[in-house]
């Protein structure tokens, strides 16, 4: 309403300066969404990023990055939603790196046209890790025995009730090998011609934004207010864009998922969200955050 109303105004009494949207993306990626946090996934950012390419009169959407990665699908969606509406608007997105953007962080990086990180910050780690538990003596030593029917001899594999199959082990290996390459594959295409010759670029590691740069894994260094104002003149304004509210509920909790539950559902989700919290507890401790 008020970018229509100032179009609606002599040139003389328009607010001054370009007004760049800025979208925040921050946390662990995974589907759907816990009780008491907030994940990246396609169904919590796809709103808030189509409204900040609603901004007819912006050259260009920030985007700022702070990730540790996650679902490589989730990952993948959110980044060709972005480049869906780049080509569509056509408008330029600038990436800034925060803390980190490794693993699908770094995949949803590669959306933009171009990639400003701190030199502190962490990029990379273009790989693929699965993590899981074993529980076999564990359920011995308690007096539990695991019974498991299938119909289909491969129905139950990676069991952690039971001891690790080699043959599930190359099953899930052959699996992450596919999905690194579509990773490998997505970050040749959108940084050609820029990524350095190093052979350890593929292999997971991470580096500092400073030594991004050096691999042609960022396109500059700096913050992103700086960029902006330099890139754009010193009268740019930053609009945050945030997610749609509805009129009092949503805001205020008052119409909450915990409105009519039962002690059972809340103590179930409670323990979902201890489960969520371990998750991404391991995903941000990689990087020593």
């Amino acid at each position: 309403m008020r970018r229509l109303f100032n179009r609606l105004l002599p040139k003389s009494m328009r607010p001054e300066g370009v007004i760049i949207p800025v979208v925040r993306l921050q946390g662990t990626i995974m589907a759907g969404g816990g009780q008491f946090r907030q994940n990246l996934s396609l169904a919590s950012t796809a709103g808030v990023i189509e409204k900040a390419f609603g901004f007819g009169d912006a050259p260009a959407v920030a985007i700022a990055i702070n990730s540790p990665g996650g679902s490589p699908v989730q990952s993948r969606l959110i980044y060709k939603r972005i480049r869906d509406l780049a080509a569509e608007k056509n408008k330029k997105v600038l990436i800034f790196v925060e803390d980190v953007a490794a693993s699908g962080g770094y995949m949803i990086a590669v959306a933009g046209d171009e990639i400003i990180a701190d030199p502190s910050s962490i990029v990379g780690s273009i790989g693929v890790v699965s993590g899981t538990f074993g529980f076999t003596e564990l359920i011995r030593k308690i007096g539990v025995e695991r019974r498991v029917h299938t119909a289909g001899k491969n129905k139950v594999t990676n069991d952690p009730f039971q001891p690790e199959k080699p043959e599930d082990v190359e099953r899930l290996k052959t699996l992450m090998l596919e999905m690194h390459d579509t990773f490998i594959d997505l970050v040749k295409e959108r940084r050609a011609g820029k990524l350095a010759d190093d052979p350890d670029l593929f292999t997971g590691l991470f580096w500092t934004g400073k030594k991004g740069l050096e691999l042609g894994l960022v396109d500059a260094l700096g913050d992103m207010r700086t960029v902006l104002k330099d890139r754009f003149g010193p009268k740019t304004r930053l609009r945050l864009v945030t997610p749609p509210r509805g009129l009092f509920g949503r805001r205020l909790g008052l119409f909450g998922t915990f409105g009519g539950s039962s002690p059972a559902d809340l103590a179930g989700a409670i323990a979902d969200g201890l489960v969520e919290a371990a998750k991404e507890r391991t995903l941000w401790s990689r990087f020593g955050l």
